[in-house]
């Protein structure tokens, strides 16, 4: 008796705390499942919250070459042709009227800004904790210099609150002016409004003729749900954020123990 046929035309992948290992690395077991399920006829479409500048290297490495979802869903970049389909940017505007407004709700934040494009820099302000990573980071004194150029995405830290109450202060301030999403620790991001996982793997998929209905998604951050809402199943990694949990169709083992792979073997028979 022949094994059941793989039942989804698109696995979606999230990057960080997903697929790849701490690391940065992703293992054999969790390479082979995803090239099982390809040759068994599924895409595979990786969708990061990182710009295209900060996921391309990643994507080198792993020898990847198909489309990838990148900056909370503002970009669709070909990785095999190093070419950007789509991007959306962030009205300036808008968002200097929504960080002051945030600031007089909570006190001064520390800012920090992914410029568009294939090699847009990554600004960041005074205070700002970055994460150590292996591209650089341009650091600015004057605020003119954050809005001086078209933007992705604008990071917001503060040196009190924690993700998850900055971000809820910040949507309840500004929540009719940009999206704001927790990204990973340490990473709030304010939007475009309306922008999210969900609309750039829309974008990415019809360009392959493929729909939610065809989509299991794996990831594990609330900047995820979005994308889960959108695939027909969602999948949470252990180490995902409770909010996510909550809204995933299954739990998975965490991302350093081949939680994706766990699910394709299942799926794939």
């Amino acid at each position: 008796m022949s094994p059941a046929p793989f039942p989804y035309k698109l696995v979606a992948t999230d990057l960080d705390g997903t697929l790849l290992r701490g690391d940065d690395t992703v293992s054999e077991r969790t390479r082979a499942a995803l090239a099982a399920a390809t040759a068994a006829g599924a895409a595979h479409i990786i969708v990061t919250g990182r710009a295209v500048p900060w996921t391309r290297h990643i994507l080198d490495d792993l020898g990847y070459d198909g489309l990838a979802v990148c900056g909370q869903g503002g970009q669709v970049y070909h990785a095999g042709e190093h070419r950007l389909l789509t991007s959306v940017t962030l009205d300036r505007q808008l968002a200097g009227l929504a960080l002051s407004k945030i600031e007089a709700e909570v006190g001064p934040l520390a800012v920090a800004a992914s410029r568009d494009g294939l090699d847009g820099e990554v600004l960041v302000g005074p205070g700002y904790r970055v994460q150590e990573g292996p591209l650089p980071v341009v650091a600015f004194e004057d605020p003119a210099e954050l809005w001086s150029a078209p933007l992705s995405k604008v990071f917001i830290q503060h040196p009190e609150l924690g993700d998850d109450a900055l971000a809820q202060a910040s949507r309840a301030t500004v929540g009719s002016l940009v999206n704001v999403v927790v990204a990973g620790p340490g990473v709030v991001e304010m939007l475009p409004l309306g922008l999210s996982k969900a609309t750039g793997l829309s974008l990415a998929a019809r360009r392959l003729g493929l729909r939610a209905s065809d989509t299991i998604a794996f990831g594990d951050m609330p900047n995820d749900i979005p994308m889960f809402g959108w695939a027909s199943h969602g999948v949470a990694m252990a180490n995902a954020h409770d909010e996510l949990k909550a809204v995933a169709d299954e739990i998975t083992a965490s991302n350093e123990h081949d939680g994706i792979a766990v699910v394709l073997e299942h799926l794939l028979g």
